[in-house]
C-alpha cells in the first residue's frame, strides 16, 4: 500500500479552515478548532483527508502531535499524487 508524508504547520484557532503550501515543501493549515485536547489534530486531519479525498481514518500525525509542525501520514496514496493534490512543487 502507497503511504505519503506532508509536513504542516498549524495555526488553530482561525477564522476559516484552509490548506496552503508554501514554497519550501510545508503546507500551511489553518483549523477552526481550538489547540485543547487533541480538537486542533483532529480538525487539521480531517482537513487533509477531505483535500485529499481519502477517508480520515487513512490520515494520521506520526510526529508533533503537541508541537505546531507535524509530520502527517497518508495511507492509500503516494507521494507524487499528494504532493500534486496539495500543490507542493519542490525546487
Amino acid at each position: 500500500m502507497p503511504v505519503a508524508d506532508v509536513r504542516v504547520r498549524v495555526h488553530a484557532g482561525a477564522r476559516r479552515e484552509e490548506l496552503r503550501p508554501t514554497d519550501d515543501g510545508w503546507i500551511v493549515a489553518r483549523v477552526t478548532a481550538p489547540a485543547q485536547e487533541g480538537r486542533a489534530n483532529k480538525s487539521l486531519c480531517r482537513l487533509v483527508a477531505k483535500q485529499l479525498r481519502v477517508a480520515p481514518s487513512n490520515v494520521a500525525i506520526v510526529r508533533g502531535a503537541r508541537s505546531r509542525e507535524k509530520l502527517i501520514r497518508v495511507d492509500g496514496m503516494d507521494q507524487a499524487a499528494v504532493n500534486d493534490a496539495l500543490g507542493i512543487h519542490h525546487g
